[in-house]
């Protein structure tokens, strides 16, 4: 069980990290950081707009998040808000020919990253990962708020063992 939980962890960040250097890269050239790719990609696929509050659904962000991407976004050119209401939250944020044009190089790099992350997975293993880390992320979710539940088991775990190769992956590591 620890290895597995060792292996999700360290499997995880890996992928944050991956994700962070290379959205960060490709997105230097426009002067955006790395987390405005998401927020462009959200409303490049809802060409009819979307609310503030619906991207940061969409995107897993909180508001704060959404307002300084909104102002950064439309200060360059790339959205505007539509017509109808001054109140950001409720006024529909849709692209604008120049951040269409700028997400459309966006996805079509997003898509290649995703073929080459996936090469060697079959159409169904992709489509399973898909579902079960879609599953992990809820569940890591409702754990969030809930809380790790007290048993009597989690109160008092049995001691750790290390993974068979645990001293050669640790030397490994460290040179």
């Amino acid at each position: 069980m620890l290895e597995r939980f060792e292996m999700f962890t360290n499997c995880i960040y890996e992928i944050q990290r991956c994700w962070n250097k290379i959205a960060a890269d490709g997105m230097e050239y426009y002067g955006l950081k790395g987390s405005h790719a998401l927020y462009l990609i959200a409303m490049y696929r809802r060409p009819e707009g979307v609310t503030a509050t619906q991207l940061g659904v969409l995107c897993g962000r909180d508001k704060a998040d959404i307002s300084r991407a909104v102002a950064v976004l439309e200060s360059k050119g790339m959205l505007t808000k539509q017509a109808g209401s001054s109140n950001l939250y409720r006024a529909k944020l849709v692209l604008t020919e120049y951040g269409r044009a700028i997400t459309e190089s966006i996805v079509k790099k997003a898509v290649i990253a995703e073929q080459i992350s996936g090469a060697g997975l079959t159409t169904a293993e992709r489509d399973t990962l898909y579902r079960a880390l879609y599953k992990v992320s809820k569940n890591m979710q409702a754990l969030c708020e809930t809380g790790i539940p007290q048993t009597a088991e989690s109160e008092s775990p049995a001691e750790p063992q290390p993974a068979e190769d645990g001293p050669a992956k640790l030397a490994a590591a460290e040179t």
